[in-house]
């Protein structure tokens, strides 16, 4: 099992995060099996482009709600983590409080 949960929706209330206040948070590492993921299908192209990354963040962005942690950005980075073997992921986390 590479994730804890498969999911598709984003369950926790909207956090209005920019990239810019995304860059603040510093990565951790976060195991992948712990991460429900918010998103069923992935592009392949996007897991397969060697410069994926290039407009984006380096880090995958993770919501941490309610005790679990969603994998809002990054499926793609968390895969490829996935198929090189590895049980971790730097990605920055953010706790959206509960409202």
């Amino acid at each position: 099992m590479i994730f804890k949960r498969v999911g598709d929706t984003r369950p926790y209330p909207e956090h209005g995060y920019q990239q810019r206040q995304w860059a603040a948070i510093a990565p951790e590492q976060v195991r992948l099996d712990e991460l429900v993921t918010t998103k069923r299908t992935l592009d392949l192209d996007a897991l397969l482009d060697d410069d994926s990354t290039f407009y984006g963040d380096l880090f995958a962005h993770v919501i941490s709600y309610q005790g679990e942690l969603y994998l809002e950005d990054g499926l793609h980075r968390a895969l490829r983590a996935a198929l090189q073997q590895r049980h971790t992921l730097h990605a920055r986390v953010l706790e959206v409080p509960v409202v």
